[in-house]
């Protein structure tokens, strides 16, 4: 089993390494599992990023004025990310370094 990122292995499960899990997990809900097991993960790495970044902007943007802010997720980080001195973490790193 390989699961790829953007068509790139990012992890190989070869078949002993499957046998060792289907120890324990049904060996008709393996793949489901798997899956389910990376949606999971995945999706707390997003829902951890989007409260640190909600917490470190909703007060500035109701600083800046903001009456409303929008309440669908996406559209809340897109507003973040169109505020002219919002950076990611590279240009962050990339700030600090240059410093």
């Amino acid at each position: 089993m390989e699961v790829k990122l953007n068509d790139v292995p990012v992890l190989q499960l070869n078949t002993t390494k499957q046998k060792v899990i289907k120890n324990d997990i049904h060996e008709d809900e393996f793949s489901d599992d798997m899956a389910r097991r990376l949606n999971c993960v995945l999706t707390h790495k997003y829902e951890a990023c989007y409260e640190r970044l909600k917490k470190e902007w909703e007060p500035k943007l109701i600083a800046r004025g903001a009456s409303s802010l929008p309440t669908d997720k996406d559209a809340f980080a897109e507003l973040i990310f169109s505020q002219p001195d919002y950076l990611n973490r590279k240009q962050r790193d990339l700030l600090t370094q240059g410093q």
